[in-house]
């Protein structure tokens, strides 16, 4: 029985179309291409922040010449939202969106015109070290988040390429 149950599964598994998206690891396609992404400054503290979880999560895939270049920009925003009976805030959201594009360096076409948006919730307490720490916090997380989700749609974008 188990030997059939195994079988029937195996069967369903080869007709399914999920392919893994690094394979052959660091020698195929989406990992070579992701090698070949030159990413230039971003400015501002989240553009520090962001360019170099980019570049980390870039760099894992290996090094090659540039053939693609990812422009960035970004919007960071940070808003108060609970506000007390003596006007005081007690929380603030912090939001970093990207609007970024892959340029194929060759052709100079645009293979990727997308956005990322993640945010943040902060509380904001007596001590305004404390709430200045939380805030830079978040935007350290928020940089590693967005990068990440960056990096699956481009490699997801070039698969496709490929």
């Amino acid at each position: 029985m188990r030997i059939l149950l195994a079988l029937s599964a195996l069967f369903a598994l080869a007709g399914c179309s999920l392919q893994p998206l690094y394979s052959a690891g660091t020698q195929g396609a989406v990992a070579n291409g992701l090698a070949a992404i030159d990413v230039p400054a971003i400015p501002g503290r989240a553009g520090w922040l962001v360019r170099n979880a980019l570049t980390d999560g870039l760099v894992a895939a290996g090094s090659a010449d540039p053939k693609y270049r990812l422009d960035v920009r970004l919007d960071d925003q940070l808003q108060g939202l609970g506000v007390l009976g003596d006007d005081t805030i007690s929380r603030e959201r912090r939001t970093l969106r990207a609007r970024y594009q892959l340029i194929d360096l060759a052709s100079g076409d645009i293979l990727l015109d997308a956005s990322e948006t993640t945010d943040a919730g902060i509380d904001v307490v007596s001590s305004e070290y404390a709430t200045i720490a939380a805030e830079q916090r978040a935007l350290e997380n928020l940089s590693l988040q967005l990068a990440n989700r960056m990096i699956t749609r481009i490699a997801l974008t070039l698969r496709k390429e490929q």
